[in-house]
């Protein structure tokens, strides 16, 4: 009884009032008056979370007039007025065809000559005898009757009226059904009980200015609050968890002292490729590994100087040791455009303005390149790439990578491989171990050859990366698929935090 009389002492006002309208009440209650609809439903959606009240809902389907069901209660159906033309005299199709829409015409003669109206020969359509006798269609007379009656209740439509809906269902725009809720409650045994345990006493909600003025509140009961019961959850607004990811990034890369690099996604294999000396005949420059763009299909080369450095430099070495490449070079080639397939386009593009040494470089940059899309691979990706330049050396590289993999993806296992790239030497390709999907790749990374830095002034060695952000994303995530990192899952959405 205790609880009971506690349970009743918390009840709102609203709540009291729904569960009062149901003394001596043996049927459902679907309104209260006085209380607006709204408040009456919310009163009893706590009632019912509280066990006092049961809810029943009733789902009821109507038919109504859509479009077109309304322009042709008005102009008739296209087959009646067809029929109508024909008892005038025989019309020939191409004739008819500058009178109706081709798919009126198309479902009205198929209409009436399945119905035995008309009949079809050598082009001219004829209305038959019994087609002469036709005044209406049943359709047209449930479309009449629909547009009187305003809608229709889908479970007491006549056997008639069944049927020609059924037959306008097939046609689009002429009819649509709703659906409507209607919502009644039903009090419960614990519902009694709290009824007959509510106090008759004035009682107070909540405290405002002028009840402490007035002094009511001495003579008032306060309503009992329960501070254990579960509240809705409330799911704020926020970022999407990958783009938080990447904010993250930046703005952690940005406090250690780098600076942000920018570039258009539509690139120019020389800033692409040739400014990182990598040959125009290298195979990763065929259309099975790059995109590119069919119409504009050629873009500007940079200053005369630049390209006259870059061109000696894939001919002859430049003015490194090295003897290059051993080909003529072509501006054509390098002057065609492509969706960036990597970021370190951006990091050549930085290297040509000048960089002060030491100095650090990022960019985090979306990049296009064919492949099959599976857990770890896609065909857009976001790439963070990365530059250091200065008295920097291999060991600084990887040291820098290992803190890059456990500070921003979380990764326990960090392991390098030998691997070759035609612009950095030595190269080290990234792997982190993923709790569900094994060993990734994360990324390349490599000192700039001096045929790619001396070509544009920089003497001093440059350390380079690049690393797919998406990956470091699942793995930071925990997220075994690198597509549901674009997941419209709503329930991830709401529920994910990045850990900082």
């Amino acid at each position: 009884m205790k609880d009971i009389v506690k349970l009743a002492d918390s009840l709102q006002d609203n709540e009291i009032k729904v569960l009062q309208a149901f003394k001596g009440r043996t049927n459902e209650l679907a309104e209260l008056k006085g209380l607006p609809k709204n408040e009456f439903l919310r009163a009893g959606m706590w009632l019912d979370n509280k066990g006092l009240i049961k809810t029943h809902k009733d789902k009821t389907r109507f038919i109504q007039l859509d479009l077109l069901g309304e322009k042709y209660v008005k102009s008739k159906l296209p087959e009646l007025v067809l029929l109508a033309l024909l008892k005038k005299k025989p019309q020939p199709l191409d004739l008819l065809r500058e009178k109706f829409p081709q798919d009126e015409l198309r479902f009205a003669i198929g209409y009436l000559k399945g119905k035995g109206y008309l009949e079809f020969r050598h082009g001219v359509l004829s209305i038959t005898d019994t087609g002469l006798k036709v005044k209406m269609t049943l359709e047209f007379k449930f479309l009449l009757k629909l547009a009187k009656l305003k809608e229709l209740n889908v479970e007491q439509l006549l056997p008639e009226d069944q049927y020609c809906y059924n037959q306008l269902k097939k046609r689009k725009q002429l009819t649509r059904e709703i659906e409507r809720v209607s919502i009644n409650f039903s009090i419960t045994e614990l519902g009694k009980e709290v009824l007959q345990n509510l106090s008759s006493e004035k009682r107070i909600g909540m405290i405002t200015s002028n009840i402490i003025k007035t002094g009511s509140w001495k003579d008032a009961k306060f309503r009992r609050y329960d501070v254990s019961a579960h509240v809705p959850k409330i799911y704020p607004g926020k970022k999407q968890p990958y783009y938080q990811f990447i904010d993250d990034v930046k703005a952690k890369l940005v406090e250690i002292g780098f600076q942000e690099m920018t570039g258009p996604i539509v690139e120019t294999e020389f800033w692409h490729f040739d400014a990182m000396f990598q040959p125009q005949n290298h195979p990763a420059r065929n259309v099975s590994d790059t995109y590119s763009i069919k119409n504009v299909k050629y873009g500007k080369l940079p200053d005369k100087k630049i390209v006259n450095a870059i061109r000696d430099s894939h001919e002859t070495g430049g003015k490194t040791a090295s003897i290059g490449w051993r080909y003529k070079w072509d501006d054509k080639i390098a002057s065609q455009l492509l969706p960036r397939g990597h970021a370190t386009c951006l990091s050549a593009r930085q290297l040509a303005k000048g960089v002060k040494s030491p100095s650090k470089y990022f960019s985090v940059a979306r990049c296009y390149r064919p492949d099959i899309l599976d857990a770890t691979h896609l065909i857009e990706f976001n790439q963070v790439e990365g530059i250091v330049t200065g008295n920097v050396n291999f060991k600084h590289l990887l040291g820098v990578l290992k803190q890059f993999a456990i500070e921003f993806a979380g990764a326990e296992e960090v392991e390098f491989i030998p691997d070759y790239y035609p612009f950095t030497e030595p190269s080290v390709q990234m792997n982190v171990k993923h709790p569900k999907l094994g060993w990734i790749e994360l990324g390349g990374a490599g000192i700039f050859r001096p045929e790619f830095t001396e070509a544009f002034g920089i003497k001093d060695p440059v350390l380079a990366w690049g690393i797919g952000i998406d990956r470091l994303a699942m793995c930071k995530l925990g997220i075994n698929d690198i597509r549901y990192i674009f997941s419209q899952d709503l329930n991830w959405l709401r529920k994910e935090n990045i850990v900082r």
